[in-house]
């Protein structure tokens, strides 16, 4: 059952237009804070509008490419507004690419992962989605979290948690080439490991869906979702100093900085997960999940290792101890949960679990 596209009202187009209007006024000033509060909020708004356009074309191109859309434009708003704050304070941000990378990992693979299985599992018990395309991701992530991650702890070619030029271009080129590969495999070779699996009587459930937008509703919400990318990014600089100074009057660590990123980021897209667990759209919601993870380190790190070679700027990509414990917590359960393609309520409540620890140790460590 379908029913006709029309949710691409004039409003989703003013709101970035808007918003790059106050960003040119307000680029140079010195504002007080409620001012910085309120572009804060237009900066949530105008997140929430560019995942809306990336919806729509996603809509016209259907799974699993909706999906890759949806996660590269929240990873675009991410490496932009990491990029910024590195470049306007290096020496205070050297831990701020891993902090946020680390944080997104987190957030997708145990908050996302964990309301959409348990929305799933209360709605008809048992939530069911493709073992193959999931575990592949999970297989790809757990590989790229561990080479740019947990890696640059234990190397002893460069002090502290860094890696060597060589070695961060290395990883760099290794990032860029695993997460190209599985894009690769997710829309191409095997594109039905990352679609809704047959039901046990090998019969696809039916969906109500709406019909996919015309080319040119595509179009107009490319243009969009560019532009709202760009004010993204440029309200992230001048609202930087809200946050930084909101974790330094609460005597918060930098940790929460990174984690406000990743949640502002994230805030959409688990919006988008959590609507497709409702309509019982699991494999949907998992696509996402792990798709904005692997997007997340897959380009960022990349992007970091350019900065960083380019402008001689040492960035920090070691977890501590506490976070690799947790890291690999989620990835031994993460496994678990996706090998046998089921999941109940007692996999959403552990993964809920491990995001709760990793949201209580990052504000007390």
């Amino acid at each position: 059952m379908s029913s006709r596209f029309k949710n691409l009202r004039s409003r989703y187009f003013l709101l970035p237009l808007g918003a790059l209007l106050v960003l040119s006024i307000s680029w140079s000033m010195s504002l007080s804070n409620p001012i910085l509060a309120v572009l804060g909020l237009l900066l949530v708004a105008t997140v929430f509008t560019a995942v809306h356009h990336a919806e729509v074309v996603a809509l016209k191109v259907g799974e699993p490419f909706g999906s890759l859309i949806l996660a590269l434009s929240v990873t675009v708003i991410e490496v932009g507004m990491i990029v910024v704050l590195i470049l306007e304070s290096p020496k205070a941000n050297q831990n701020l690419a891993r902090d946020t990378v680390f944080a997104a990992v987190m957030i997708t693979t145990n908050g996302i992962v964990g309301i959409a299985l348990l929305i799933k599992a209360l709605r008809q018990r048992v939530a069911i989605f493709n073992a193959m395309g999931v575990g592949g991701a999970l297989a790809a992530l757990a590989a790229l979290s561990t080479l740019s991650l947990i890696l640059p702890s234990v190397t002893t070619s460069s002090p502290g948690p860094t890696f060597t030029n060589l070695q961060l271009t290395f990883a760099a080129l290794i990032s860029l080439v695993l997460y190209l590969t599985f894009v690769a495999v997710q829309t191409v070779r095997h594109r039905d490991y990352f679609l809704p699996p047959p039901r046990e009587d090998d019969t696809i459930p039916l969906e109500e869906h709406v019909d996919p937008p015309t080319k040119t509703q595509a179009l107009q919400s490319l243009s969009g979702l560019l532009i709202s990318l760009v004010a993204v990014v440029g309200l992230a600089k001048v609202t930087s100093p809200l946050i930084q100074g909101f974790v330094d009057d609460l005597g918060l660590p930098q940790m929460m900085v990174a984690i406000s990123i990743a949640i502002v980021v994230l805030l959409p897209e688990s919006i988008s997960a959590i609507k497709a667990a409702r309509y019982g759209r699991t494999q949907t919601s998992l696509n996402l999940a792990y798709g904005s993870a692997l997007a997340s380190i897959g380009l960022t790190i990349p992007a970091i290792a350019v900065i960083s070679i380019l402008f001689s700027y040492e960035v920090n990509l070691g977890l501590n101890a506490a976070e690799i414990v947790l890291l690999a917590l989620t990835f031994f359960v993460s496994t678990l949960t996706v090998v046998s393609g089921r999941a109940s309520l007692l996999q959403s409540v552990i993964h809920l679990s491990i995001f709760g620890s990793f949201i209580m140790f990052a504000a007390t460590p």
